[in-house]
């Protein structure tokens, strides 16, 4: 497949805004493992190979195991996530499913009891940030592969 532009050259001031939210991310006290699961349960599933590729590799370097990240897809059934992972990945496939239907009481609720309100607010916005990238990464063919860990911060 090959990339159809480099967005990052063509528009880099809305290239610049998103990677300061990823900037504000990293640095939001949110768990870097937790960060890069989510993001990386988000890109499986909107089939975003490039995001799957980055995110893979970077929770790797953050020390998440391979067993963790095999059973992603399958979080429900795995025993080797704490309730907050849970309640993070489940919160994550509500807001990437937000055209199935609004978000339920339940999921919120449920987020609600393991993280505080900013805590909740960042890991919203960092799932809000994935999608996007996922969806600029898919439209524009960004080529899966390459990607070294730690490379975007």
């Amino acid at each position: 497949m090959t990339p159809r532009m480099e967005y990052w050259k063509i528009a880099p001031v809305a290239f610049k805004a998103m990677s300061s939210l990823e900037v504000y991310l990293r640095d939001s006290g949110l768990d870097k493992a937790l960060l890069h699961m989510v993001k990386l349960r988000a890109s499986q599933m909107n089939g975003c190979a490039y995001c799957i590729d980055m995110h893979w590799k970077d929770a790797r370097a953050a020390d998440v195991s391979e067993q963790r990240l095999y059973g992603l897809d399958a979080w429900r059934e795995a025993p080797y996530y704490s309730d907050r992972e849970r309640a993070a990945l489940e919160w994550t496939e509500a807001l990437t499913n937000v055209t199935s239907g609004h978000v339920p009481d339940s999921v919120y609720d449920s987020v609600r009891g393991h993280f505080s309100q900013k805590e909740l607010a960042d890991l919203t916005w960092a799932i809000a940030a994935i999608n996007a990238w996922n969806r600029v990464a898919i439209a524009l063919r960004s080529e899966a592969g390459a990607y070294k860990p730690g490379a975007h911060g």
